[in-house]
Parts: structure tokens; sequence; C-alpha cells
């Protein structure tokens, strides 16, 4: 029996919007999400360019899901709550080598 193939997306947003990003990944196909609180260092450089200014609160959205899934959720993220939007999201996936427990 082959075994499944898993990402972790990470999503990281302005404080308060944790819940729109799990709202978009759970249309696209996730179960479930873990939010975790954080703060961010904002460069003034970068703050600039993007024409914005950088939060320090945030939300850290993390979710895996099997690898087939990823792009369709990230795409949803970004929808969501992407760069162009209030929640002002980053949204990334890393391969999961291994997962024990918990449905996925």
């Amino acid at each position: 029996m082959e075994a499944k193939k898993y990402t972790m997306i990470w999503a990281i947003v302005n404080k308060g919007y944790a819940d729109a990003v799990m709202a978009a990944a759970r249309s696209a196909g996730a179960k479930g999400g873990t939010i975790i609180n954080a703060r961010g260092t904002g460069n003034l450089d970068i703050q600039k360019v993007l024409g914005f200014v950088i939060e320090p609160e945030k939300d850290v959205v993390l979710i895996i899901t099997e690898q087939a899934n990823s792009t369709e959720i990230l795409r949803a993220i970004n929808m969501q709550a992407g760069l162009t939007r209030d929640a002002r999201g980053i949204a990334f996936a890393i391969p999961v080598d291994d997962v024990a427990g918990g449905s996925v």
C-alpha cells in the first residue's frame, strides 16, 4: 500500500482574520487547522514598497492536508485573505514527512 503524501500549509494574516482563512480553506477541502497568535516585525522599507503598514499582531493558521489538495487550498486562502485583502496574508506550503494520529 502506497503511503499518502502530506503538506503543511502556513497562512500568516493580520490578527482577527484566521476565521476567514479557515473558511476559505474548508471551502477547498481542508478538514481543520490550528490557529496560533503571533507578533511580526515589520520592515519599514517593505512597507513603503507595498504601500501599507504591516500590522504587528498576527494569526498563524497551520493546516495539514494531503498534498493533492494543497494547491487548491492555497489558492482559496489567497483569494480570501491574501496580500491584496484586508488580512494582508501570505500563505505557503512545506512537505510533511510523516503524520501520526488524528484524521488528516
